[in-house]
């Protein structure tokens, strides 16, 4: 393999990987909200971009074809996604109507500790199903297309992800004088819990 085909793999793997996580989903929507609330950023930037990154290996190692193969693995997995997505759905739903942001918002990410989001952002991350479609089974079937060079691409999607969740996780922060109203947590709640509700929905309904 030559240096120039390894190089066109890795950039291939960070611009692919970076147009599946960019967009908007549970995780992403809980990342930037903590990074709103400056707590436990490191906890929740650290265990997504691990993770991602272990999803990818498994991709490129060849558990995408494990999944196709065992059917009952992916309805499995939309249930139980399905029921973590619309239970957080309801939460988000309630902080949106109750309102309460700022310093209230604070006490209770501090209160609730490290362990507890660090629970909450695995939950996110390995019960969603669509994370297994994105990471696994499309990261295999694209790594492949560069034969040899197939971990050089998987490199880059995890540069790719290392990059954008240490960006939305500690760079949201800058958003904060936005959010110095309650309104606008209320309103961000209220897209989260629209999000949730949606892709748990969606999860339950495949699962049929």
């Amino acid at each position: 393999m030559s240096s120039s085909a390894a190089l066109l793999a890795t950039i291939a793997g960070l611009t692919f990987g970076l147009s599946l996580i960019v967009a908007i989903g549970a995780q992403n929507a809980f990342v930037l909200r903590q990074g709103l609330l400056r707590q436990h950023r490191t906890v929740v930037v650290v265990t997504c971009a691990i993770s991602d990154v272990a999803l990818i290996a498994l991709g490129v190692g060849g558990a995408g074809a494990l999944l196709a193969a065992v059917p009952v693995l992916g309805t499995a997995a939309r249930i139980g996604g399905a029921a973590f997505l619309l239970a957080y759905a309801a939460l988000a739903a309630r902080r949106a109507w109750r309102g309460g942001a700022g310093a209230a918002d604070n006490a209770a990410g501090a209160a609730r500790g490290p362990l507890a989001v660090l629970a909450t952002t695995l939950a996110l991350t390995w019960l969603n199903p669509h994370v297994y479609l994105d990471t696994v089974v499309l990261a295999g079937t694209a790594a492949d297309a560069h034969g040899d060079a197939r971990w050089c691409f998987a490199g880059g999607m995890a540069c790719g992800s290392v990059l954008w969740f240490a960006t939305l996780g500690y760079g949201s922060s800058a958003l904060r004088p936005l959010f110095a109203r309650p309104a606008a947590w209320r309103l961000l709640d209220a897209g989260i819990a629209a999000i949730m509700l949606a892709l748990g929905l969606s999860l339950a309904l495949g699962a049929v």
